[in-house]
C-alpha cells in the first residue's frame, strides 16, 4: 500500500475507511477519513486492507534550486500557487506525542487536503515556517516578493496559508504593497487537523476556488459560519479576528463580507464592487519603515509612556469613541507632529468612524495636527503607516492616511449583522 491509496483499518474493533497518508514512522499509519480529518493508527495493532489504488493522483514534486516546486495535473486547469507561512493550517501531528508543531510545507498541505485534487495545477512555495505571532515586517516583505514571482511565472492565483493570530496584519501588508492582476488569497485554519472539528479541508479547498475567480485583491478566507456550509471571503484591510477559537473568528467590519464560497456547490458568489482580475498591471512596492508603534489609549496612561516614543517614525493611537485621548497628552503628539513624526487616530471602537470636529478635546487633536484615519482598522493602520512613510513624500504621508488605498476606508460604516 502506498500513499493515495483507500484503505479500511479495524483496530480494537473499530474500522477506519479513508485516504492513506504519508506518516513521519513507519510504526504508524495515518489515514484522512472521509470527514477530513486524520486518524493515526499503531501498525501493530491494525488489520488493514487495501481497497483502491491511487485514489489521488498527486505526484512527487520536484525542488528547485530556489525552493519552489510544482505539481501538474491537467494542462486546461488554472494555475494555482500555494504558498505556506506555517501556522495550524500547514500543521502535523506527532501521533506519538500528540505534539502539533507548524512543519509542512506547500507539498505537504496538498497532500494532506487530498480534496485539492483536480481543481487546479499547483506551485509550492514555502516562504516561512512559524506560528504566526513570529510574524515580522521582513517575512511580510518576503511573502510580497514570492507571490510577484509566482505571479509574474504566470500563476492565475495564489493562497497564502498563514496562521490565524495575525492573518489581518499581514493580508493588510500585501494589499498595500502589491497591485495585482489575480486573486490573492489569505487562508488559515483554527482547528489542527488531529481534531474531529478541523477546519482545514474547507477553507483551503474555498481559498482555491476563490483564487480562481474574478476578484483581484488580497482576500481573507474563512468560515463564515459554525457549520461546513460556506467560506466567508474578507477585504484583506477590512477584516479582523474576532474571536479566539471558533471557526467563524473573522468578519468584516463596518460592512458584508466582500463575497463567500459555497462549500458544496463550490459557487463563489460577491456581494459588493470589486477589483477585477486582469484590471492592473503587476507591481510592486514592498519597503517598509518599521519603526512604527500602534498604542492603546486608557484612562490613566502615564504621558512618559507616550513620550518614550517621540522618536518614532510614525505613531498609531487607538483612542476612545470618536478618537479621543487624555488632554495631558496632546502637548506631547504636538510636539511630535512638530519634530516631523506623524501621529495618526484610529477608535478602539469595533464600528464606526473617527470624528475629533465633535467635542473639544478631537478639536484640539486636530489643531495639535493629528490625522485622522476615517475608520481604518487600528492594526491597518499601523500597516498603512509603515508603508505609506516608506513609499509616498513626507508631506504626502497625512493625506495617504486620509484616503483610501486598498480599500482600508468605506465612505459609510454600517453594521451588517
Amino acid at each position: 500500500m502506498n500513499p493515495g491509496d483507500r484503505v479500511r483499518v479495524d483496530r480494537g474493533g473499530t474500522t477506519y475507511q479513508g485516504v492513506l497518508m504519508p506518516s513521519t514512522t513507519a510504526d504508524r499509519l495515518v489515514v484522512k477519513l472521509d470527514g477530513g480529518y486524520n486518524v493515526g493508527i499503531d501498525r501493530a495493532d491494525a488489520e488493514t486492507e487495501l481497497l483502491e489504488s491511487d485514489v489521488y493522483d498527486v505526484e512527487s514534486a520536484q525542488d528547485t534550486d530556489e525552493g519552489a516546486s510544482e505539481i501538474q495535473f491537467d494542462e486546461d486547469l488554472p494555475t494555482i500557487s500555494l504558498i505556506s507561512t506555517g501556522g495550524t493550517i500547514a500543521s502535523t501531528v506527532d501521533y506519538r506525542t500528540g505534539a502539533v508543531t507548524a512543519q509542512f510545507d506547500a507539498e505537504d498541505v496538498l497532500r494532506a487536503v487530498p480534496d485539492l485534487a483536480g481543481r487546479a495545477n499547483y506551485r509550492g512555495r514555502v516562504v516561512a515556517n512559524i506560528l504566526s505571532e513570529n510574524m515580522t515586517a521582513d517575512i511580510w516583505q518576503d511573502l510580497a516578493h514570492a507571490v510577484h514571482e509566482e505571479v509574474e511565472a504566470g500563476a492565475d492565483g495564489v493562497v497564502v496559508m498563514h496562521g490565524t493570530d495575525t492573518m489581518q496584519f499581514t493580508a493588510s501588508a500585501l494589499a498595500f504593497m502589491l497591485d495585482t492582476p489575480v486573486p490573492i488569497v489569505f487562508t488559515g485554519s483554527q482547528r489542527s487537523a488531529d481534531r474531529p472539528s478541523s477546519d482545514n479541508v474547507m477553507n483551503a479547498v474555498c481559498a482555491v476556488e476563490a483564487a480562481k475567480a474574478d476578484c483581484a485583491e488580497v482576500l481573507v478566507c474563512m468560515h463564515a459560519t459554525e457549520s461546513d456550509d460556506r467560506c466567508a471571503l474578507h477585504r484583506g484591510t477590512r477584516v479582523r479576528k474576532n474571536h479566539t477559537s471558533r471557526r467563524d473568528a473573522f468578519e468584516t467590519v463596518g460592512a458584508q463580507p466582500l463575497g463567500s464560497v459555497d462549500y458544496d456547490t463550490e459557487d463563489v458568489t460577491f456581494r459588493r464592487e470589486y477589483a477585477e482580475r486582469d484590471g492592473v498591471d503587476l507591481d510592486i512596492r514592498p519597503d517598509l519603515e518599521t519603526d512604527v508603534e500602534l498604542v492603546k489609549f486608557t484612562p490613566g496612561m502615564d504621558p512618559s509612556r507616550i513620550e518614550r516614543l517621540s522618536d518614532a517614525a510614525g505613531l498609531v493611537v487607538e483612542g476612545t469613541g470618536l478618537g479621543h485621548v487624555h488632554t495631558d497628552l496632546i502637548p506631547t503628539f504636538e510636539s511630535m507632529v512638530d519634530s516631523g513624526t506623524p501621529v495618526v487616530m484610529t477608535s478602539q471602537c469595533i464600528e464606526g468612524r473617527v470624528c475629533d470636529r465633535v467635542y473639544d478635546t478631537g478639536r484640539d487633536l486636530l489643531d495639535a495636527g493629528v490625522v485622522e484615519a476615517e475608520d481604518t482598522l487600528p492594526g491597518t493602520a499601523k500597516v498603512k503607516l509603515m508603508w505609506a512613510l516608506a513609499n509616498v513624500d513626507d508631506e504626502s504621508v497625512a493625506a495617504t492616511m486620509r484616503r483610501s488605498v486598498a480599500g482600508e476606508i468605506q465612505d459609510r460604516s454600517t453594521p451588517w449583522q
